[in-house]
């Protein structure tokens, strides 16, 4: 359990482990970038594959400046 006097940060769980629930997926890949952990760096790929799964996940839009 946590001390008393540490604030409490919502982005880790009790254990000091990153969330990744409400993360974009930008950010998940800033993250997979950083990490040197294998284990960590799979949760952190599944939870990339589970965001853009989603309904309502829309991809970044690529522009095409070859023809300009």
């Amino acid at each position: 359990m946590a001390q008393r006097n540490q604030k409490r940060d919502p982005m880790k769980t009790k254990t000091g482990k990153t969330r990744l629930g409400g993360l974009t997926v930008t950010q998940l890949s800033t993250m997979v970038e950083k990490e040197g952990r294998k284990k960590i760096r799979a949760r952190i790929l599944n939870q990339i594959r589970i965001v853009t799964g989603r309904k309502g996940s829309v991809a970044p839009v690529v522009e095409n400046t070859a023809g300009q």
